[in-house]
């Protein structure tokens, strides 16, 4: 293993320059708490396993990867969310547990038996994520002999320690919090995901955690997370990967003060919907700005599409081509690449109808370059840290945007070496 990726694996190697400069303080969401633990799965001198206890009564919900080589972990909590109740989350970092064949279910399987012992819960109430290598057995052993002391070292602010134990190839721990309102009474939502590059994700992100003392129903909960997914999750690309353990859980514990909401759309829910797009915004823009290798930030709006589906591949052609992608690393104008990735996006798209925008200044429009184009503002939006392309295509009402990020040569250095 390199140099290079040993000092990313042991979380020593500096963090992105695009990351947030402030970490939030994290309130305690009541009905969960905390432990971490040092298993030693993969990684060394830190902690890489991490377990929630949830109060009796938590509903969840939950969107995964729909990738054909899905995880064990991820089979697992897929069947357990239809029951709609959770009391346990383990999650650890370091190896995924996919494709990991028979082996990989009954190490599932011999974890959630040791946490329903630990905890007193019933097996579907038990959820299991890994985060990791593929192909690689997972010493399950390490989990299980964990858990009860993890039990005792249960605390209801460790969030941010929960947040770190699941990173990989992360820099930072991606954390966020927001406050709604139910029936005039405060609601708290917390969340944080992990997730550096095999990003693409389809239902949901690499593993991002939401937690709420909302007194949400189970189905309530399921369609909150899910249509707020596609608006959120499923706009990030670094890499156009999609992962074998993409997993996204929200957790009501039913804490707050307010009666219970039983129907997605009970105008009680306004405020709360709002925000928790919000805050699950504010994680998926994180990992853009995590990918790996990452100097950039990079957003893409799409407008003027066939429809919203046609605005969202195109956006995510241009956001996954490689040519776009170190043009933006490159600090190079290149606004042909752009042009070149709506063409091949299979989208319908009108050439002499398309406009191209870099940082709101018009560079092509009409099937040719803007008449007397200054690149000067352009370039120097293209030095900045964060950067934005428009492209409005002509033709409809479609619209959208996606986040992601540049590719540099610290890409390659992580994942060139990331298994050896």
């Amino acid at each position: 293993m390199t140099k290079k990726l040993d000092r990313k694996l042991d979380m020593s190697l500096a963090v992105s320059p695009l990351a947030p400069k402030t970490t939030p303080a994290l309130p305690a969401v009541a009905g969960v708490k905390f432990a971490t633990h040092a298993a030693g799965i993969r990684y060394q001198g830190r902690t890489d396993l991490m377990v929630a206890e949830l109060v009796a009564g938590t509903t969840v919900g939950g969107v995964f990867t729909r990738s054909l080589t899905a995880s064990a972990p991820v089979e697992q909590c897929r069947t357990n969310r239809k029951h709609g109740q959770a009391r346990v989350l383990v999650v650890n970092a370091g190896n995924s547990n996919a494709f990991t064949g028979k082996k990989g279910a009954s190490a599932v399987e011999q974890t959630v038996a040791a946490a329903v012992a630990t905890f007193g819960c019933a097996p579907h109430e038990v959820f299991v994520s890994s985060t990791g290598t593929i192909g690689v057995q997972l010493p399950f052993e390490k989990i299980v002999a964990a858990l009860p002391e993890m039990k005792t070292k249960l605390s209801a602010t460790a969030t941010l320690d929960a947040a770190k134990a699941i990173m990989t190839t992360d820099t930072f721990a991606k954390v966020a919090t927001r406050t709604s309102m139910i029936d005039g009474k405060t609601v708290n939502i917390v969340g944080f995901c992990k997730g550096s590059g095999m990003i693409q994700p389809d239902m949901a992100t690499m593993l991002a955690y939401i937690f709420t003392d909302a007194v949400l129903d189970a189905a309530t909960v399921q369609y909150l997370v899910a249509g707020s997914a596609d608006k959120t999750f499923n706009c990030v690309t670094v890499d156009g990967d999609t992962s074998t353990s993409d997993t996204l859980l929200m957790f009501a514990t039913g804490q707050a003060a307010h009666k219970v909401v039983n129907h997605p759309h009970d105008p009680r829910l306004a405020d709360f919907k709002i925000t928790l797009l919000d805050l699950m915004t504010d994680l998926s823009k994180q990992i853009a700005k995590d990918g790996e290798g990452a100097t950039k930030f990079l957003e893409v709006r799409v407008t003027g599409a066939e429809h919203d589906k046609a605005a969202h591949r195109i956006a995510m052609t241009i956001a996954n081509s490689p040519l776009v992608k170190t043009a933006v690393a490159g600090e190079d104008a290149n606004w042909g690449r752009i042009v070149m990735a709506v063409g091949k996006s299979g989208e319908k798209v009108d050439r002499d109808k398309l406009a191209i925008r870099i940082g709101g200044v018009a560079v092509a429009q009409e099937g040719e370059a803007v008449p007397g184009y200054d690149e000067t503002p352009v370039a120097a939006h293209m030095k900045g840290q964060e950067v934005v392309f428009e492209a409005d295509i002509g033709i409809g009402p479609g619209h959208a945007t996606v986040w992601s990020c540049d590719l540099t040569h610290g890409y390659i250095d992580i994942n060139g070496s990331y298994r050896t």
